[in-house]
């Protein structure tokens, strides 16, 4: 790497706890960063306690810093996932949403959510589902003398149909679960709170730390099947282990906040222009810039306005999509 790759990639894992730490204090109440810092280190300090006003406590420990994990470890988890399907299949274009992992865990959730009324844990169905739309895709694509086109087009395929089902289940719920159900849909940090972030943050922390640790070995599974194989690397296994990771991601982060679309296709795009095509730094970096840019485009969804927020998601998607088509403008050398 050279120097300024590295102050590059420096400043971009610092980024995500400079902008957490501060995003604390953003929202319709402002509260002075030395409040919030009081606030954090009060479970651990009694005495920190003293001189705060009685509603900072509530804001900062039971409303913003759930919402701000979830942020944080669902841009990075995304992120991850998009960097890493994008090796796996030797495609810049991949991400969960293509390969219908999105679709299929929102169509388990909201299943749990609207049919079982939360008696089958969301994150189990949304898991479940997703594996199914996965294996669905990865077989059927597998057969064709095009893998790559036939990825993405039995991808949206697959994604079509989940979302028809989708639309079924909305259909037979009743309208005050229709407006929860399709307010969470769109992407939404602010729905849940410690409860159930108690099972999912757990999951987008283990699934993605995985993902990191693998990072080396995705340099050798975006090479040829034939180059990996005289590695002495067991694609099969290699393969299934991060697809299942990245699955395991993508349904925690679906089943608590939604589809948040565009996170895991624009951030690895953005770390490879910084830092180039090596996984073995793509991968960490993808998880430090995905956790900032969500907590980033979190903040101005719930701060552009006093009145109402704009879903986290509609945001990703409206900064995403012409972001994308700039990089795509931009860029002049063939991914890989």
């Amino acid at each position: 790497m050279t120097r300024k790759q590295r102050v590059l990639g420096w400043l971009v894992i610092l980024f995500p706890f400079v902008v957490f730490f501060i995003s604390l204090s953003v929202g319709v109440v402002r509260i002075p960063l030395g409040d919030v810092f009081k606030a954090l280190l009060s479970p651990f300090f009694p005495a920190m306690k003293e001189g705060l006003p009685e509603n900072v406590l509530g804001i900062v420990l039971g409303v913003r810093l759930p919402r701000l994990l979830l942020a944080f470890l669902a841009g990075a988890g995304l992120s991850v996932s998009g960097a890493s399907l994008q090796a796996l299949s030797k495609n810049p274009l991949v991400n969960e949403y293509i390969l219908g992992i999105s679709s299929g865990a929102a169509f388990g959730a909201s299943l749990s959510i609207v049919i079982f009324r939360q008696s089958f844990p969301p994150q189990v169905s949304a898991f479940l589902f997703a594996v199914v739309a996965v294996v669905i895709v990865l077989a059927i694509s597998r057969k064709s003398d095009s893998p790559i086109v036939s990825l993405l087009l039995t991808g949206i395929i697959v994604s079509a149909f989940f979302s028809a089902l989708l639309s079924l289940v909305e259909f037979f719920a009743s309208p005050y679960a229709l407006q929860g159900l399709f307010y969470w849909l769109m992407g939404n940090l602010g729905w849940p709170g410690w409860g159930a972030l108690s099972i999912s943050l757990p999951l987008m922390a283990t699934g993605t730390a995985g993902l990191i640790l693998m990072r080396w070995r995705m340099n050798v599974l975006s090479m040829s099947d034939e180059e990996a194989r005289a590695l002495g690397v067991n694609l099969g296994r290699e393969k299934l282990i991060v697809v299942i990771l990245a699955t395991l991601v993508t349904s925690a982060v679906t089943s608590v906040a939604g589809i948040i679309g565009w996170v895991g296709l624009i951030v690895p795009h953005l770390v490879r222009m910084m830092a180039g095509v090596d996984n073995r730094r793509v991968v960490p970096l993808s998880a430090a810039l995905g956790a900032g840019y969500l907590i980033l485009a979190d903040d101005l969804a719930r701060g552009l306005a006093a009145s109402f927020e704009i879903p986290v998601g509609i945001f990703t998607s409206l900064i995403g999509i012409p972001f994308f088509i700039l990089l795509l403008r931009k860029s002049k050398r063939i991914w890989l």
